[in-house]
C-alpha cells in the first residue's frame, strides 16, 4: 500500500531546478532512504513534503489525499512528522520536557482550563510526562529524562529529537541525515532505533550519507541527482547501478560499495 506518493513535483529558486518533474512512491511500513550528491534536492524534497516549501508544480499526496502547500502543524496532525540536520533543542529544558513539546497537538488547547489547572489539565500534563518518559526509555535515554539538554552528547541530542518527533505519534517519520555528526558508536545505536522505528509499523523516511547505514537498513533506496531521479530500487539493486556509482560515490565508488557491503 502507498503511503506517500509523489507526482511530477518541481520547485525552482531563482531560475534553478532545486526539484524537477520527481516522481516516486512510499509503501507503508517501509525504511525508504533518499541518498545523492550535495545539491541533489534532497532536505528541499523533506521541505516540500513537510510543508516548509510550496511546489512549483506536481501533487504531493499522503493517504491519497493531496497535502501540497499545507502548514506543517497540519500535516503533523495528519501523521507526518520529522527531524532536521542540526537537532532543533531547546537547550535549557529537560530531555523529558523536550520530548513533552511534540504531544502538544495531543493536548487540550484550553486555556482557561491550563490557568484555572482543572483536574483534566492536571491528568493530561501526568500523561503527556509519563508518555515523554517512555519514548526516551525507547530511544535509550531514560537516564537523561531529568537532565539539561545542553549536557547531553551530540549523539544522544540526536536520539533526543527522535523521540520528541516520535511524540507527536506519526504515520510516517522524515528523518534529515540522523547520523550527521556522529561517530561510529553512536551511529550504530541510530541505525538500532531506525529499525526499531519500523517494527512499531512506523514508516520511516531518510535522507542520509553514511552509505553503510543506508544499505543495511533500507527496504527501497531513491537516488538524486541535480533535483531528478537518477536510480531507485532495492540496496543491491543501486549499489550496482553504474550511473549512481559515477554520479553519487565517484572516484570512490568501488572502496564505498566494498565498505557497504561490509
Amino acid at each position: 500500500m502507498s503511503l506517500l506518493r509523489v507526482e511530477e513535483l518541481s520547485i525552482e529558486f531563482g531560475g534553478v531546478h532545486a526539484v524537477e518533474d520527481l516522481s516516486f512512491e512510499i509503501e507503508a511500513g517501509a525504511i525508504h532512504s533518499i541518498i545523492g550528491p550535495n545539491g541533489a534536492g534532497k532536505t528541499t524534497l523533506f521541505n516540500l513534503i513537510t510543508g516548509l516549501y510550496r511546489a512549483s508544480r506536481g501533487r504531493i499526496l499522503f493517504e491519497d489525499r493531496e497535502i501540497g502547500g499545507q502548514p506543517p502543524h497540519l500535516l503533523a496532525r495528519r501523521g507526518l512528522s520529522r527531524t532536521f540536520q542540526n537537532p532543533q533543542i531547546f537547550f535549557r529544558m529537560t530531555a523529558a520536557e523536550n520530548v513533552m513539546v511534540g504531544r502538544h497537538l495531543h493536548e487540550s488547547q484550553n486555556v482557561l482550563a491550563h490557568l484555572l489547572r482543572l483536574p483534566a489539565v492536571v491528568r493530561q500534563n501526568r500523561e503527556t510526562r509519563l508518555k515523554a518518559h517512555e519514548l526516551l526509555d525507547f530511544v535509550g535515554l531514560a537516564d537523561y529524562a531529568d537532565r539539561p539538554a545542553g549536557a547531553m552528547p551530540y549523539g544522544a541530542l540526536k536520539r533526543l529529537e527522535v523521540a520528541r518527533a516520535l511524540a507527536v505519534a506519526p504515520k510516517m517519520l522524515l528523518l534529515d541525515e540522523p547520523a550527521a555528526g556522529c561517530n561510529p558508536v553512536e551511529t550504530q545505536e541510530i541505525d538500532r532505533l531506525i529499525q526499531q522505528i519500523a517494527r512499531t509499523g512506523v514508516t520511516v523516511v531518510l535522507v542520509e550519507h553514511d552509505m553503510h547505514l543506508v544499505m543495511n537498513i533500507s527496504s527501497r533506496i531513491l537516488v538524486l541527482d541535480s533535483g531528478r531521479k537518477l536510480a531507485e530500487g532495492t540496496a543491491g539493486e543501486v549499489r550496482a547501478n553504474p550511473a549512481v556509482i559515477a554520479a553519487y560515490l565517484g572516484a570512490q565508488g568501488q572502496r564505498e560499495r566494498v565498505h557497504a557491503q561490509g
